[in-house]
């Protein structure tokens, strides 16, 4: 065992007692952060807009700061990246997050030298409470990838701009860089595909034990692996393989393809990192909810997904959620986003301690007929079958169909990648329609008023989504494939895409 490994068990435990205090005092930690962070932001020109001053609780918070997303908060965001400095948090961001939205195209997120640490901080815990909990330290001696962006930062007046990802990149821990892979080299190459390969031959000769990425990229890469070894298991590559990282996308839909491309079951730990800040992560190997940071320099707020578009929807800090409601997400955060809607909906599992699991995005869900169908519920409706009939799938996506031809009733259109068929795609697509009606009464309802007419699956070329993705200019990092739209752009982009009855045939019968 070496030196870092040997020191990471009792690291953990110190680590462990200080996130033991805030989890018993979740409640209080959240109302001491709000305080704190809108004292720090009294004198900015958004604090004194907002008179923040004057903000004793929750309550006057509540008062003074609307809910608003990006766009509703430009005219001090365009300020920020302007270079004015004491705008939304005092003094200038260390750096501009770039990111791209469906609606305001790119998007700069600040990241303040305050809250830089707790993203560092956070992704260094998840792995210290995995240590903690299991008492394996293997992987901290082996090698470690992080497929992530380029680290290659641009200057906007004066401050440094690069995906979160590639920041990031250039904040990782002395003590690992050793233990790190790739190269900053091979790290700088922006064509994703050029630089999986490089990865491939930069890694495939090493002693690889911790593995972390986005499940979709992260499954090209161990396609990859695979080819250039003659068809070997990631297993047989890295047999020292330990623990994989991952975050961004639910891992159920990507699951039995990555284990059976590993070869075998290995240790996973899910996070929950966004520009806008680190919010949650898996602390518990046999408990999928997510702990959610509750000392992290952030403020959270939700409200009722059925609320969101009300005038005046219920607006809660954590004291007031409850289990098993879906919440729209809003942030308050130590680098100056101030009633931020993120976008993504969540559902708390616990509240001892405050677990969620993501259940999608509040912009993406169909609802043509008002039925208003969520990425938890498709996926649990898709994932449910093929795991019951040995079905594998490789990624989809799902949309409505409202102009269908020959007077035909409308339906939801759903674009599947299979990595192995149903015996029976139509008895297949029946059971995922019902799963669908038990999951979600409204569509039920509609199902069975003939109003919409069962789904529909359209089976998809192989690498129809890696395609579909790189014509998007959106292939690897942190980029993934909406599982809804309520509209037809992606369906009609992945229609060119679809097998013909003969070639499902003909690949069932290979």
């Amino acid at each position: 065992m070496g030196l870092k490994a040997a020191l990471s068990k009792p690291f953990a435990a110190f680590v462990i007692k200080g996130i033991n205090r805030w989890k018993k005092n979740a409640i209080k930690a959240q109302e001491d952060t709000l305080l704190k962070i809108v004292g720090a932001a009294k004198n900015t020109a958004f604090g004194k807009d907002h008179k923040f001053a004057g903000i004793k609780d929750y309550a006057d918070f509540k008062k003074q700061v609307p809910i608003r997303d990006y766009e509703e908060l430009r005219p001090y965001i365009d300020r920020v990246v302007a270079g004015e400095k004491d705008v939304m948090w005092k003094g200038k961001p260390q750096y501009f997050a770039k990111t791209s939205g469906t609606t305001s195209g790119i998007k700069y997120i600040p990241i303040s030298k305050e809250s830089m640490p707790e993203h560092i901080k956070a992704a260094r815990n998840a792995l210290l409470t995995y240590v903690h909990e299991t008492g394996n330290v293997r992987f901290i001696d082996g090698k470690m990838i992080f497929l992530q962006g380029s680290p290659v930062m641009t200057k906007k007046n004066g401050i440094n701009v690069g995906r979160l990802s590639g920041i990031v990149a250039n904040l990782v821990p002395a003590y690992l860089q050793k233990n790190r892979l790739p190269s900053y080299q091979t790290n700088c190459i922006e064509d994703w595909e050029e630089k999986v390969d490089a990865i491939v031959g930069e890694t495939i000769h090493q002693d690889m034990t911790l593995i972390s990425g986005i499940p979709p990229w992260v499954q090209m890469y161990f396609d990859r692996l695979a080819a250039r070894s003659g068809g070997k298991k990631i297993k047989d590559i890295f047999p020292n393989f330990e623990l994989f990282v991952y975050g961004g996308v639910n891992f159920e839909p990507y699951r039995a393809k990555i284990e059976a491309s590993i070869g075998r079951k290995i240790d996973a730990i899910e996070t929950y990192p966004a520009s806008e800040g680190f919010i949650a992560y898996q602390d518990k190997q046999d408990d999928k909810g997510l702990l959610l940071l509750a000392d992290a320099g952030m403020f959270y707020e939700f409200i009722p997904a059925d609320e969101f578009y009300n005038d005046h929807p219920s607006r809660l800090s954590l004291a007031g959620v409850e289990i098993g409601v879906n919440y729209v997400l809003i942030l308050n955060t130590n680098a100056g986003l101030w009633g931020y809607v993120i976008g993504d909906t969540v559902k708390f599992v616990s509240k001892d301690p405050y677990k969620i699991v993501v259940t999608g995005r509040i912009k993406h869900f169909i609802s043509a007929f008002g039925e208003h169908v969520i990425g938890e519920e498709v996926e649990h409706a898709l994932l449910s079958v093929a795991n019951e009939e040995g079905v594998g799938i490789t990624e989809f996506t799902v949309a409505p169909q409202v102009n269908t031809p020959k007077g035909e009733l409308p339906y939801h259109e759903w674009f599947v990648e299979f990595a192995s068929f149903p015996e029976d795609m139509a008895a297949f697509s029946k059971k995922v329609d019902e799963a669908l009606q038990k999951k979600n009464i409204y569509y039920f309802d509609l199902i069975e008023g003939k109003i919409l007419q069962p789904l529909i699956i359209r089976s998809l070329q192989k690498d129809a989504f890696v395609r579909y993705m790189k014509v998007q200019g959106k292939l690897g990092g942190q980029n993934k494939v909406p599982r809804l739209a309520n509209d037809r752009k992606i369906a009609d982009d992945l229609s060119s895409f679809i097998t013909r009855p003969e070639d499902e045939e003909q690949r069932r019968i290979n």
